[in-house]
Order: structure tokens, then C-alpha cells, then sequence
């Protein structure tokens, strides 16, 4: 007769205990994805790890024998740091976890995530390291994908949907930015304001889509005279473009003013608005500062947007400086 299943208080079966056999505990660990290992921390040798680490792999089983071959097979970027933090845990008696890539034996590469625990001897020395290998590449995959998507999207929101150059958003935290870098060196920052003259007249006489394209065309020219990483050319709002000039004088700063005009004229597109000149232009406001603790970023900037209507009120197509 079989036996009868015991029963709690509540009428349910009681799940019953697991055989004492080692047999059948390696079983249910060698059935998992999961790679579980063993390591003797006196010799430093596996005593054991999971036949699956050849599935995953490539490598034998039996050719895990010390923590070498673990180090070995790790990318090498990543190879200082793990091994560094997992010692140092260890030592401690800290249970954690490590991402790293391992290598297989074809050349490619696996992310692993390896969690460890720390059995220690009575007396608090480390006895063994245990833990398991969870092969977490299908995760990292996503989370690249998730980040690439999240630096589009940034990208998407720091630019000028129309120009393809910078929007005000991304103007001003680079302006605030180098601001700040320019209080601490004591360099000068400059700004050149610039507006297309007469543009109503122009999207009047052609068109908004012509409009559109002759902003597209002097964001280009613009964004071609200015060649240092830390520059930035912005469009500012409307017809209005901008360029920030970290670590430039004043004199460099005009001279760039004066590219930006010769630029603009050598695209040679025609206005054709009632009562302007025969092609396209802009006036400009030029300033440069040397950054102390009384002045800000905005007053700077609003005083050199005002040379720009400066220059507009003085019958545009022209330069004013701060």
C-alpha cells in the first residue's frame, strides 16, 4: 500500500523533503540555465562548476581548474575591476554579484552575471566561494538598445528639428556650461548674435517652404565656419541663429562675425522682397567677456542680443560690438 500523503491542519499535503542524496541535488543544479561553481579559497581551485559552462561557452568542464582560468576567460576591459572588487568582498565576507563579459572559446564574447556567495569557517576565516553564472546577454541587449534610444531621443531634444543644428535648450546649458568654466580659468567667452534681414519679406515673396530652405542653408554655412568642439552654433528662435565661442577674444570673436557675413553673401540667395536689396543678409551683435563673480550668463547674453538690434536699427547688414 502506498503511503498516505501527510496532511496540515488545513487539509492541504505538506510538500515532503527532498531525498538525502547528493546525486539528486546535482541533478536539479545541472538542469538549470543557471551555472552553479564552487571555489576553495585556500588553493584558489574550482572544486566544482556546471557542465553547462561548456554549452554556454565552449569550454570544457575540466578545464576550469584554478581562478585563472576564470580571469583569463574575462574581457579585458573588464577584467582589473571584477577581479579587484570580487577579491576584495570575498575577503570581507561580502556576498555580492559582478557583470562581465566572459570569452568563449570561438573568440566571441557572453555577459555573464556571476553571484557569489561567502561560506566561512567558524572561526570567521573564508572557507569556499559558491555561487552561480547567469548568462544575462539577451538583458544587456535590451539595456544598449534602451540607452541608444534614450541618446537619440536626448539628441532629438537638444536639436533643431528644421537646421539640424542646436536648439535654445541645448544654447543655454552649454552657455551656463562654459560660463561657469569661464569664471574658474579667468578666459574670455564671447557670443555672435546674428538675424536674416528682412525674412517676413522673403517667406512673403517665395514661400515658407523657401524660408525653410534658406534657414537650412545658413545653419550650414554657419555650422561650417565654426570648427572647435566646444564652439556652438544654435538656432535661437525664428530667423535668429546664435554662436557661442568658449576661450575666444574679442578680436577672434569679430573676425568670426565677419566669416558669418562673407559666408552668408557668397550663398548668393536672392531675397526678392519688396523694397530690400537683391540677396539675402543679416546683421550682427558681437560681445566678449571676461567672467567675474558680479556678472550672469544671461545679462551677458541679453546685452549682446541687444547690439544685434543695435545693428538692425542702423539699417542692418552690419556689425555692433559690445
Amino acid at each position: 500500500m502506498n503511503p498516505v500523503p501527510a496532511r496540515a491542519a488545513n487539509g492541504h499535503s505538506q510538500p515532503q523533503p527532498l531525498p538525502e542524496s547528493p546525486d539528486v541535488y546535482k541533478t536539479l543544479l545541472e538542469s538549470t540555465k543557471a551555472i552553479p561553481w564552487k571555489i576553495d579559497w585556500a588553493s584558489m581551485r574550482f572544486a566544482y562548476i556546471g557542465p553547462q559552462i561548456e554549452t554556454l561557452l565552449g569550454w570544457a568542464q575540466d578545464s576550469w581548474q584554478t581562478v585563472d582560468d576564470w580571469v583569463s576567460r574575462m574581457h579585458p576591459e573588464d577584467r582589473d575591476y571584477v577581479v579587484n572588487f570580487c577579491v576584495s568582498q570575498s575577503q570581507a565576507g561580502v556576498d555580492h554579484e559582478a557583470d562581465y563579459r566572459a570569452l568563449t572559446r570561438d573568440g566571441g564574447y557572453v555577459w555573464i552575471r556571476d553571484v557569489v556567495h561567502v561560506v566561512r569557517h567558524e572561526n570567521g576565516e573564508v572557507d569556499c566561494l559558491i555561487g552561480f553564472m547567469f548568462d544575462i546577454s539577451e538583458r544587456k541587449r535590451a539595456e544598449e538598445e534602451l540607452l541608444r534610444l534614450h541618446h537619440e531621443l536626448e539628441l532629438l531634444s537638444l536639436t533643431d528639428g528644421l537646421t539640424g543644428i542646436a536648439n535654445r535648450r541645448m544654447f543655454d546649458q552649454r552657455l551656463e556650461a562654459e560660463w561657469a568654466e569661464a569664471r574658474r580659468s579667468g578666459k574670455p567667452v564671447s557670443l555672435v548674435v546674428l538675424d536674416i534681414d528682412h525674412f517676413k519679406q522673403f517667406n512673403d515673396a517665395h514661400g515658407h517652404v523657401a524660408g525653410d530652405e534658406c534657414l537650412r542653408k545658413v545653419a550650414l554655412a554657419l555650422r561650417g565656419i565654426v570648427q572647435r568642439p566646444r564652439d556652438v552654433v544654435a538656432r535661437f528662435g525664428g530667423e535668429e541663429f546664435i554662436v557661442l565661442l568658449p576661450e575666444t577674444d574679442a578680436a577672434a570673436a569679430k573676425d568670426l562675425a565677419e566669416q558669418c557675413v562673407a559666408r552668408i553673401a557668397e550663398l548668393g540667395i536672392a531675397h526678392g522682397g519688396q523694397g530690400v536689396g537683391a540677396l539675402v543678409t543679416c546683421s550682427l551683435g558681437v560681445g566678449t567677456v571676461q567672467v567675474t563673480g558680479e556678472g550672469s550668463a544671461s545679462g551677458f547674453l541679453e546685452a549682446v542680443d541687444g547690439r544685434l538690434y543695435a545693428a538692425k536699427r542702423g539699417g542692418r547688414s552690419r556689425i555692433e560690438t559690445l
